[in-house]
């Protein structure tokens, strides 16, 4: 019988992730890094990572100063506010016109140690379900015809989703196990602080589960999407894909909980970590059950349920319920563990946001070592699950089977999230 002290006992025991290594990664001559975005102004994606990489960043307690150098750029879009000119000549790097002069750094060939591709920002078209079609795959298509040319890989990061196209996405990551080269993705979500410190033991029987987010789609249920699947992946014989997913709106989401197909016990044990709860919380100055008092009804005005089983029989449960809660939590139920346990995905305020500091020190990681961290198939195949998911929305919110997603991998040994 598992007891939750057992349980406890057991997810810190495998919760020594080792610290980034500065002595070891400042040794040799710094890394010779490529920046291709989409935009580079102030509090864009772009300007988080490169600052990061153009002058440290804070990590374990200490500041941090990468041992690379950002040699080059290409930036797709120069809204008001573009600071693309203003670091190239503070920091003495050149601004290319194409991203094939970007890899190659005004030399014959490809010059660059890695990659960073940041397709977030910008004005972009929407298709029909919503999805910015930010170019990530054209990015990323051009930069591997620079490789295939030059006969030289190098590390690459994509940020956050592979693609609004799941075709797109496996191609990506086929490309990177074809031509052998490192190949990270995905959020901040999955590597920042969690509120408690929950790491699921690996292999454990996760018998229901439940993300709430915050925020519109798309982009920011990708957020939640990855984080729900940087937790479930730790289940019993590791990632098999994904079955099936429904996308509901509205009253049909509370008749859903009503009806038990969400559990409204995991939501309130997520709630009970959000430090932002809304409502009569705030108005009348004291912490309220959002559940029990029907405030989290009243307040997501445009709430969704985003229901995925998995191949395997497993099912987990997305709640956006912007307007309720400005946080991203997660609560599960696994076998043999009497109560539930959750946790918040802790995202630092505005301007600093130092949990991109803690993507950043995996991307250095990768970067220096040459492995990736965790696998780019996590990435891939949320990619899949919300292209999926806002199908089944423009579809009438009909059970949508996905025999693409057949995704399997395991998870990395330790989560990989910040603890000090």
């Amino acid at each position: 019988m598992i007891t939750r002290r057992n349980f406890m006992e057991a997810a810190a025991a495998t919760a020594a992730v080792p610290l980034l290594d500065q002595q070891l990664f400042a040794q040799g001559p710094p890394k010779r890094i490529a920046i291709v975005t989409t935009i580079y102004r102030y509090l864009s994606h772009a300007q988080h990572m490169g600052d990061r990489l153009l002058i440290g960043y804070p990590i374990n307690g200490a500041w941090h100063k990468p041992n690379v150098q950002v040699v080059s750029l290409y930036v797709d879009q120069h809204p008001d506010g573009d600071l693309s000119q203003e670091r190239a000549k503070e920091f003495g790097f050149k601004v290319y016109p194409t991203i094939a002069e970007t890899l190659r750094a005004g030399q014959s060939k490809i010059a660059v140690d890695a990659v960073i591709i940041i397709g977030e920002h910008g004005d972009y078209p929407k298709n029909e379900k919503g999805q910015i079609l930010y170019p990530r795959y054209e990015f990323f298509e051009q930069c591997t015809k620079v490789f295939e040319q030059d006969g030289k890989v190098v590390p690459v990061y994509n940020d956050k989703h592979l693609s609004y196209s799941f075709e797109k996405a496996q191609k990506m990551v086929a490309a990177s196990h074809k031509m052998r080269f490192p190949f990270l993705a995905g959020s901040s979500l999955p590597v920042t602080w969690r509120l408690p410190d929950l790491e699921l033991p690996m292999n454990c029987e996760i018998s229901d589960a439940l993300m709430v987010g915050c925020g519109g789609s798309d982009p920011m249920d990708y957020h939640a999407l990855e984080a729900m699947q940087c937790m479930v992946e730790r289940r019993k014989g590791g990632e098999t894909g994904v079955k099936s997913v429904q996308l509901i709106e509205g009253d049909a989401v509370w008749k859903a909980g009503d009806e038990g197909r969400w559990s409204k016990e995991l939501l309130t044990c997520a709630l009970s970590r959000s430090d932002s709860p809304l409502g009569a919380t705030v108005t009348d100055g004291r912490t309220q059950d959002m559940v029990a008092n029907g405030d989290i009804k009243k307040l997501a005005t445009k709430p969704a349920a985003y229901f995925i089983e998995y191949r395997d029989g497993f099912k987990a449960t997305l709640l956006m319920v912007d307007g309720a809660v400005k946080d991203y939590m997660f609560a599960a139920r696994l076998k043999g563990v009497k109560e539930p346990v959750s946790t918040q995905f802790f995202l630092t305020p505005v301007p600093n946001v130092t949990y991109s500091a803690c993507l950043v020190s995996k991307i250095e990681e990768m970067i220096m070592t040459g492995v990736a961290p965790y696998p780019v198939e996590r990435t891939m195949i949320v990619s899949g699950i919300l292209e999926a998911c806002l199908t089944s929305k423009v579809q009438g919110h009909q059970v949508l089977p996905t025999p693409q997603l057949d995704v399997r991998y395991k998870a990395p040994k330790t989560s990989q999230y910040a603890r000090t």
